[in-house]
């Protein structure tokens, strides 16, 4: 039997694995390979093993990339591929995002059998989370309601919710999408509304640094403009020293020849909020996501993030 021209590493989760699975087809078609000339390894990271407890107490979000950053680095598998989302805001030596694909739908679904939408929850709801930032704007707008963990993947997720531990909740509408489950989405909040996550909606694909045989078999399917976007915003992330511990949320759209940038920061609780925006050209795309985040570093000054943090 033929061996693989390329490994994919990924979180096994069925999200995952459909974002895995694109990765391959586009790879696949763009080199006209035969579907073994692919392998897709799932690996099992430390974020997929905590089920029902905040993963910021855990160490944060890198823990659902920790195990497969791993395999790259040790040679196990040749990329990795993730929801950009989800990428820690550091990545270790030696390992960069060298491709994104086609940005899909930014913006975060509502989901409710109770209310059209977040504003129209009856008064004390509660509203199933594991994003601080969700939680965090949601309560901007409507501090009466109780937010409580809601961890694991989509369909637990959406079970829970039909099982009434909550009554409401909100997922990446991308996500959804990708999954065939747009339909599950009760509305959809506008970026004017939430700002999303830094790289929501963006599949990044991670490999060596000096890997230049991968390098080639990316640049066929990687989107320039989407990678820009998705540098931009990390290192407005990057300024704010932003984690899953961290209400951030940040959006890069590039309009012509020139990027605009969006950027939030929340307390926990919701109570005080600072934003800012940059505009200017592609070259200084991360420039400007820098700026911007050492602006908001600077407004909210070192205990920004402590406010409510238990609540």
């Amino acid at each position: 039997m033929q061996s693989a021209l390329l490994r994919i590493g990924t979180r096994g989760s069925p999200l995952a694995l459909a974002q895995s699975n694109l990765v391959s087809a586009l790879l696949r078609e763009a080199h006209g390979w035969p579907e073994e000339a692919v392998e897709i390894v799932p690996i099992k990271t430390s974020g997929d093993a905590i089920v029902d407890r905040a993963l910021a107490d855990f160490g944060g979000k890198g823990l659902f990339t920790l195990e497969i950053e791993e395999a790259l680095a040790t040679g196990r598998v040749d990329i990795a591929v993730h929801s950009a989302k989800d990428l820690p805001t550091a990545l270790p030596d030696g390992l960069a995002v060298r491709a994104a694909l086609p940005r899909a739908d930014v913006r975060d679904a509502f989901l409710s059998p109770a209310a059209p939408d977040l504003q129209s929850l009856p008064p004390g709801a509660v509203l199933g989370t594991s994003s601080l930032r969700r939680k965090a704007l949601a309560l901007m707008v409507r501090p009466d309601l109780k937010v409580v963990e809601f961890r694991g993947n989509v369909a637990t997720r959406l079970r829970k919710l039909e099982d009434g531990i909550a009554d409401a909740t909100m997922l990446a509408l991308a996500g959804l999408t990708r999954l065939g489950m747009r339909e599950k989405a009760t509305g959809v909040i506008e970026t004017d509304e939430f700002l999303p996550a830094v790289g929501q909606g963006t599949i990044a694909i991670e490999a060596r640094s000096d890997d230049d045989r991968v390098g080639e078999m990316l640049a066929p399917i990687n989107d320039p403009g989407s990678l820009i976007c998705l540098e931009a915003e990390r290192a407005f992330l990057a300024a704010l020293d932003g984690s899953c511990r961290t209400p951030i949320g940040g959006l890069a759209e590039i309009t012509g020849e020139r990027i605009g940038l969006r950027g939030i920061i929340v307390t926990p609780d919701g109570t005080r909020h600072h934003r800012a925006s940059r505009e200017g050209s592609l070259a200084d795309a991360v420039a400007l996501g820098r700026d911007a985040g050492e602006e908001l570093a600077v407004r909210g000054g070192p205990d920004f993030f402590a406010t409510g943090a238990s609540a």
